[in-house]
Formats: C-alpha cells, structure tokens, sequence
C-alpha cells in the first residue's frame, strides 16, 4: 500500500467542487470568516493571548497553535455496557495525509460528516505544512535531507489545508499524525527505523505543525486551536509498516492507540505495547473468494492492479464493488460480534474518484442504523477505556461473523 498524495489527480477537479457547492474550508460560512490570525507581535516565545470576537484563547509559541478549551462537538462520556446490553456499532472513517491539495475532497468529507453527525480521524502529514522551499528543515532518519517520497504542498495548498485541519478540529474530528516523508522502500524505509528515528520523526513532524507560522511567514491565518503535544494521541504509519519499533516510542509519549498494523480481523480489539492495537481489517470482497484490506488503495490495487488509472469502463462495476465491500464489512459486525470497523482513505481521485464516492454511499448506508456510532479512534479508545476488562475479553471471544450466544440479552450478563 502507498500514499500517492499529489499524483494521478483525475475526475472532480476545482471547477467540479465548486458546482457540487464545495467551496473548500474556511469559505464564507466556515470558522475562518472575519477573524485574521494574530500579528507577529502577539505571538512571542512565552505565548500570549488574542480575543479576536470569540473566546479567549491561549497562542502557543509563535502563534501557529493555540489553547481553545475543550474541543466541540464531543460525544457524552462514555459508560461501561450494562449486563444483557448490545454493544453500540462502533465505524471509524480515516485520513492519511489529510492535506486539501486542490480537489476539494477535505472540504467534501468535512461536509458530510457535520450533515450525518459523525466524527473522523484526520491522520495529517506533518510535511503538509511545511513549505517547499523550507524542506531542509526536514532531516529524515536514514534518507537525505529534505527528501518526501510524497513531495511538497503548493503554498496555497498548505494554507487550504492549514484552514480544513483547523475547520476539522473545530467540528469535533481528531487530528492524529501520518509522520512526514512516507518512507517505504529501500535502506530508508520507515519499516528499518528503530524507535529512535521514530522519536526523531515524531518530534519533527509535531515541530511543523506547530511552527508554520514561522516557517510559512503567513500572518492572515488564525491559529490551529489546538495544543498539538497534547492532541497528539495516535497514528498510522506510512504503508502500515514499522509499527514493532514505533510502539515503545509511542507509549513512551503517552499515545494512546495506533492504526499501523495490517490485515487485522473484524473482532474486537486487543493492547500492544500498552496501546490499543487497532487494524485495517479484512472484510468481504464481492465477486472473490478473498477478503481485501479495509482502505481505498487496497482495492484500487485488486481492481486495477496498483495502477492508479484504470480504464473508464470499469468505474461504474469497480465503485459498486467497493460499496458493497465497505457495506459487507459493516453488515457481518453489525448483525453478529458488532466488532468495531476501521476504514482507511486518501484525497485522492485514483479511478475517477470511483473511492470516494464509495466511501460517501458506505457512509450515508451506515449512518441511520440503530446502535451506529460513527466516531473517530481517540473517540473510540474513550469508550475502550471504561469497559470492564471482563467484558472486552469476552468480545474478544467472538470470531467475525460469530453471533455471541443465546443473543446480547443473556451473552455479557453475569460476567
């Protein structure tokens, strides 16, 4: 699996966005309207404070981020299932990269998700908000200074994408990180790091984040409304690989999850490395004897062969087919071990954007069940933490597709 951020762009281009009503974040309607970020005197190296019409905040370092409060749009306090009860159907819709690149896609999603009250997880390459010009200031463990095996944003992408992770957090969603270069292959594959270059790449993509102001010089921007050091809870690593290596340094960051390993089962989750271990899954795959790995690319890999451009006749078949994928996944959970589903995504419009418009028909399909809760990983991990231990390992119990038995009236009583 590879992140092809910023290649084979085909199908809604700008001009589509616009026509559907996209009109990117941070627009007219958006949390951006009338409120310019904070002159460079307000934003020393001690902080400070701006009250720009809102809330008082809190300006981090040079302003790039600031301490907003608690974040909106959370769901009640979770509270452990009672005895006989069915456990909720937990779906988690995710983002690697999450950069707004000029397709409109980040904007797109972020609408959806307001209309069907649903919370995401935006896993943003710390890159993303570095300039192009200033890529010295990344060192990659074991690669060449400034090196990306998914390039540089436009400068106007890296303000777009500046306003979506702002407008994301703002509506709820959770901000997790993606790292930087997206190193798979060779001597410098993030697969070799050791937990070192992990903590090395970790500190450095958390440093982009919370000084693009400096590193961009843009001052009309408000800050992101957040302290990323403590946002920062949880990741998935470029191509799933690494995470044997990532997970001391994680849990010594006091992370709480990580969505790095692959071909993971439809059951309930377990703890490595004291945090919650929570897979890309493998779920059904109309027409094939096999399963295929919860995430877009995987199945753009199976329909067209890893190419990102099949041929245009195939589009209607292939994106019914990956419907039915992420809704076959969701209907064996959700009428037997109501095991969690973890879905994987990218901005991109690999097959005429086939993807995304299955992942927006999944979505809209899943939303207004009864029991359906659409939330993002740290949302998740919540719920995690106050079940009884009992409880989760009985869960664990059920294989995918297996019905607990005598139903949940009579399967979690007395444990």
């Amino acid at each position: 699996m590879r992140d092809f951020s910023r290649r084979g762009a085909i199908g809604l281009g700008l001009g589509a966005a616009a026509a559907m009503g996209i009109t990117g974040c941070g627009s007219a309607d958006g949390p951006d309207q009338g409120n310019p970020g904070p002159k460079k005197n307000e934003a020393g190296a001690g902080g400070g404070t701006v009250k720009p019409g809102k809330p008082e905040v809190r300006l981090i370092g040079d302003g790039s981020t600031a301490d907003t409060g608690p974040q909106p749009h959370q769901p009640p306090a979770p509270v452990p299932l009672q005895p006989g009860e069915t456990p909720p159907q937990f779906v988690v819709f995710s983002w690697d990269g999450a950069g707004e690149i000029g397709n409109g896609l980040f904007p797109r999603f972020l609408k959806l998700a307001k209309d069907h009250g649903a919370g995401m997880t935006f896993f943003l390459s710390g890159l993303y908000l570095l300039p192009e010009s200033k890529k010295d200031l990344y060192r990659p463990p074991n690669n060449p200074v400034g090196a990306s095996d998914i390039g540089y944003l436009k400068d106007e992408n890296v303000r777009n994408t500046l306003k979506c992770v702002r407008e994301a957090w703002l509506d709820g969603h959770e901000i997790g990180t993606h790292f930087n270069g997206h190193f798979c292959g060779g001597s410098g594959s993030v697969g070799k790091w050791t937990p070192e270059d992990w903590q090395s790449e970790i500190d450095q993509a958390v440093s982009f984040v919370t000084n693009w102001r400096t590193n961009t010089g843009f001052t009309d921007l408000e800050p992101l409304p957040f302290d990323y050091r403590k946002e920062l809870t949880g990741s998935r690593t470029p191509c799933l690989l690494g995470q044997d290596n990532l997970l001391p340094t994680a849990q010594k960051l006091g992370w709480r999850y990580d969505s790095s390993s692959p071909g993971g089962l439809q059951q309930w989750p377990v703890k490595r490395g004291g945090l919650w271990d929570l897979p890309l899954q493998s779920m059904p795959f109309p027409g094939h004897s096999f399963e295929v790995l919860s995430m877009d690319y995987n199945i753009l890999a199976n329909q067209s062969k890893n190419t990102t451009r099949g041929a245009p006749s195939n589009y209607p078949a292939w994106r019914s087919q990956a419907t039915a994928s992420y809704l076959g996944g969701f209907k064996r959970a959700y009428e037997t071990n109501r095991a969690p589903l973890f879905i994987g995504n990218h901005f991109e419009e690999w097959n005429g954007g086939i993807y995304m418009d299955a992942v927006e028909e999944a979505l809209k399909g899943m939303a207004d069940k009864k029991d359906v809760r659409l939330v993002s990983f740290r949302q998740f991990a919540d719920w995690l933490d106050v079940q009884n231990p009992k409880v989760l390992d009985k869960l664990r119990t059920l294989g995918p597709g297996q019905s607990p038995t005598g139903g949940w009236a009579t399967y979690l009583t007395g444990v």
